[in-house]
């Protein structure tokens, strides 16, 4: 039974791994979590007490990472600050967990020895123009362009430099934009569902044209493990499940599945350094390690995030007061 120690698992892609891996196979899992305002126990609710750990801890913690490191087998590095929005107020915390963290834990991987793998985002090789046909490959340069992808792009560059100096048994994944369960109503998706279940009118950043490359958190997840399991050391795989919608076209279906008018949101100012378009080749991933997405339907996995969002509103709801006044004092 391999013991897994996770990051930031009580985040939105963090828990999904979590429930993930504990449904699937017979691993058992330590989360260390500060717990900020992303992070939710809520989301950790019904795990297995035999399997399951939690501790409440920030990664910069260099004695309570060490001390987690002794036991576990592998990590897995969720934990960031990843709310673009909030790295353009004050992108001093976004340095700190996102650089400081991943050091912190890199120097833990050095000394125990331990398998570790980081998770990364697309944000980080920049953006494409709407009418390229290219995707982002592994070989994609680094092109930044916000304090959170910038902060992103250094803690990759660490993991590269950590494996080549010191010999960390390390791997990287950078992935597309993820939906699905336990997801914090500021993100796009959640916050477009939910003001519809509210009664609210949805918001669309300016005309809404940009473009994401949608990855269900389940396949995220898999893809995860079989890297883990599987992944070369040394190496960077790319995580698509081939989702490319519009902000338009992704507000439109959440309202047509929920029985309203597909015209029945308001467009709101545009985010300041908006990226046009993401989009993941993940060809190496599903080649060489074999992987294939569930959810390749992007419509069906919509359906089923709405169904939950539906289904859970204890858990969203006492964010959700709070978020909406933050955007009405920015008119969005």
């Amino acid at each position: 039974m391999t013991r897994l120690l996770v990051t930031g698992g009580a985040g939105f892609i963090g828990s999904n791994f979590v429930h993930h891996v504990l449904r699937t196979t017979e691993h058992s899992v330590t989360v260390l979590d500060k717990l900020t305002y992303a992070g939710n126990l809520a989301s950790l609710d019904g795990l297995p007490d035999d399997r399951f750990t939690f501790v409440r801890g920030d990664i910069t913690d260099a004695d309570v990472v060490n001390r987690l490191f002794e036991d576990a087998d592998a990590v897995v590095h969720f934990a960031a600050e990843s709310h673009n929005d909030n790295s353009l107020a004050n992108p001093r915390p976004f340095l700190d967990t996102n650089i400081v963290g991943t050091y912190t834990l890199l120097e833990a991987a050095r000394r125990h020895g331990t398998r570790y793998h980081h998770i990364s985002t697309d944000e980080v090789y920049g953006d494409l123009e709407l009418d390229d046909p290219a995707r982002f490959t592994e070989s994609t340069p680094y092109n930044p362009s916000s304090p959170y992808s910038s902060t992103k792009a250094g803690s990759d560059l660490l993991v590269r430099a950590w494996v080549r100096s010191f010999g960390v048994q390390a791997t990287i994944s950078n992935c597309s934009n993820n939906y699905g369960p336990y997801q914090h109503v500021e993100k796009f998706i959640p916050r477009q569902i939910t003001n519809v279940l509210r009664g609210i009118r949805p918001k669309l950043y300016g005309a809404g044209l940009n473009v994401r490359d949608w990855i269900h958190a389940n396949d995220h997840s898999s893809a995860v493990l079989r890297i883990l399991d599987r992944g070369v050391i040394g190496e960077t795989y790319l995580i698509g499940a081939d989702g490319e919608r519009s902000n338009k076209e992704v507000v439109e279906l959440i309202l047509t599945i929920l029985g309203q008018p597909a015209d029945a949101y308001d467009h709101v100012t545009d985010r300041a350094g908006h990226d046009l378009r993401y989009a993941i080749d993940s060809t190496k991933l599903r080649t060489e390690l074999g992987w294939e997405p569930t959810y390749r339907d992007f419509e069906a996995g919509l359906a089923a995030t709405i169904d939950w969002y539906r289904s859970n509103e204890p858990w969203w709801a006492p964010a959700k007061d709070a978020t909406e006044a933050f955007y009405a004092s920015k008119g969005q």
